[in-house]
């Protein structure tokens, strides 16, 4: 396998997962956080989504959808354009207001689309490719992709984790295996 099959492979499973997470949950449950330091599960989603927007958009030298697309409008956040959650206090967190599954379903979906497209214009030669010097060693592209697959499969699992936790705090029995 070439790493660019195992990063779509991967990041097609964390994609798969996202509307299995959010299925059946209202805007309450979206919202929920176990404590005032804690991640609610809309909020988890948004932000794995956003990063890999951000960061996939970059490589592809596309503009993100989260603006190409009017997501940023529709979400309506308290945010500034560029958020991405990358370093929100809980406080900021705490903001987030985003009520509606279908529309954060929707904007995975869109962020996967581009995501596909992007990984398709890529080559295993541009892999090892340095685009970022700040760091040390180099960011390459590569290391971006793995990044993101960190991450986005990191929040998918809380989201999960978070989505069994409410279901057993309002006793909920959905079916969901919480397994991600």
């Amino acid at each position: 396998m070439q790493t660019l099959d195992l990063v779509r492979d991967s990041l097609g499973r964390v994609h798969a997962l996202i509307p299995a997470v959010l299925d059946g949950l209202g805007g309450d449950d979206l919202l929920w956080r176990p404590d005032p330091e804690s991640n609610p599960i809309g909020w988890l989603i948004w932000h794995l989504t956003r990063i890999e927007d951000d960061h996939l958009a970059a490589l592809g030298h596309v503009e993100q959808v989260w603006t190409a697309d009017g997501w940023y409008q529709r979400f309506g956040l308290p945010y500034v354009k560029t958020a991405h959650g990358f370093r929100m206090t809980p406080t900021e967190v705490g903001l987030f207001n985003t009520r509606d599954a279908r529309l954060l379903s929707g904007y995975s979906a869109a962020v996967w689309r581009q995501t596909q497209a992007i990984l398709d214009s890529l080559t295993e030669d541009e892999v090892d490719q340095v685009i970022d010097r700040r760091y040390t060693p180099p960011v390459t592209i590569g290391i971006r992709l793995s990044s993101v697959l960190v991450e986005t499969s990191q929040h998918v699992g809380q989201a999960g984790y978070l989505r069994g936790l409410r279901e057993r705090t309002v006793g909920i029995n959905s079916g969901w295996a919480g397994t991600a």
